[in-house]
C-alpha cells in the first residue's frame, strides 16, 4: 500500500480514474469545494491541576518564591496560543466520532516549577561581615546583590502525521500505533534512518518508526501519544551598588545579568511523519537561546 494524498475517491470521482461512478462526475465531492469547515460547540475539554507556591522573606535581605504545578488538560482538539491560526489545525476528522480525537491538549504540561529569589550579601558598612570599614574599602566589597529565576516544565505532547486522507480529506489523520513504541528519549547525536544523524527523540528512530503504520478510513489514529523534549532554564544576576559620595540617598548600580547560565540546549517540533520516514523524529530546532550576557547601569535617588 503506497501512500499518496491523492489515493482513494477523490481521483474517481474527479477525474474518473481509471472509472467514474454511473452518476458521473463530482457525486461524492462538489464541483465547488471538497469540504466545508464550520464552527460547532461539539468540542469539551477538562483540566486538573495542584498548584503549590511558597514565598519566603527573611527580612530585608533576602526573598524567594517557589511554584509548582501538576496538571492535566483533556481535550477534542486545542491550539496553543504560541501557534498561529492555521486552518485544519484544529478541524474534528470524523464528524462522527469526535471522540476518536479525545487526548491529551496539545500544551499540556504535566510538571511546571518556577522559582525567583534576591538575596543582598551581608558584607560592608553597617553589615555583620565588615560592618567598620571606610568608606574606600566599602566602594570595594559593600552593596553586592545576587538574583536568580529559574524555569523547568515536562514535554509537551506530539503526534505522529499519517500523511495522507483515509477519513477526511480536508483533514489528514494521525498515524496509528501498531507495535510497542519506544520511549522518548533526547538523544544528541541519533542514528537516522536514512540521511546524516542528529539530535533525535528517539535512542533508535528506526524502530519507532516501525511501531506506526496508516490508518485505516474511517478511523482518526492516535492523537498526542508522545512526549518531546522537557524545557528548563536558569538566569542569573550579579549587581553591584555604590552609593554615592555627596548624598547617600542617590547611588547607582551596575548589573551583570545571564540568561541560560547553563547553556542548556532543548529541543522542540520533530519530524514525525510517515511520508518522511528517513527524518523520523528528527528535531529541527531548538527551543532554548544561547547563553546570553548583559550589563545596566541604573541611578537611584
Amino acid at each position: 500500500r503506497a501512500p499518496a494524498r491523492w489515493m482513494g475517491i477523490f481521483p474517481l470521482d474527479v477525474f474518473c480514474s481509471p472509472v467514474c461512478s454511473k452518476y458521473g462526475r463530482y457525486t461524492f465531492f462538489h464541483p465547488q469545494y471538497y469540504a466545508l469547515g464550520m464552527w460547532e460547540n461539539v468540542g469539551n475539554g477538562n483540566y486538573h491541576g495542584m498548584q503549590w507556591t511558597l514565598r519566603k522573606r527573611m527580612g530585608a535581605r533576602a526573598t524567594a518564591d517557589f511554584n509548582y504545578t501538576w496538571s492535566k488538560s483533556i481535550d477534542l482538539t486545542s491550539r496553543p496560543e504560541r501557534a498561529d491560526l492555521v486552518y485544519g489545525a484544529t478541524l474534528v476528522i470524523n464528524s462522527w466520532e469526535p471522540r476518536q480525537m479525545r487526548a491529551v491538549s496539545n500544551y499540556d504540561a504535566r510538571h511546571m516549577i518556577n522559582a525567583n529569589w534576591v538575596y543582598v550579601l551581608p558584607f560592608g558598612r553597617g553589615e555583620r561581615i565588615l560592618g567598620n570599614v571606610n568608606r574606600l574599602v566599602d566602594a570595594f566589597v559593600g552593596g553586592w546583590q545576587v538574583a536568580g529565576i529559574y524555569f523547568f516544565s515536562t514535554g509537551l505532547p506530539y503526534t505522529v502525521n499519517n500523511g495522507f486522507y483515509p477519513t477526511n480529506y480536508n483533514v489528514p489523520t494521525y498515524a496509528t500505533p501498531v507495535g510497542v513504541v519506544p520511549p522518548t528519549q533526547t538523544t544528541r547525536n541519533a542514528p537516522a534512518i536514512s540521511g546524516p544523524s542528529g539530535p533525535n527523540m528517539f535512542p533508535d528512530p528506526a524502530a519507532a518508526r516501525a511501531a506506526y503504520d496508516y490508518t485505516i478510513p474511517g478511523q482518526t489514529g492516535q492523537r498526542n501519544g508522545l512526549r518531546g523534549d522537557k524545557y528548563m532554564n536558569t538566569d542569573f544576576s550579579l549587581a553591584k551598588r555604590f552609593i554615592m559620595p555627596f548624598n547617600e540617598s542617590h547611588s547607582v548600580q551596575f548589573r551583570t545579568e545571564v540568561l541560560n547560565l547553563t547553556n542548556s540546549v532543548y529541543f522542540g517540533a520533530p519530524s514525525l511523519s510517515l511520508d518522511s520516514p528517513g527524518s523520523f523524529g528528527r528535531f529541527s530546532y531548538a527551543r532554548s537561546t544561547p547563553r546570553q550576557i548583559q550589563f545596566g547601569l541604573r541611578y537611584e535617588f
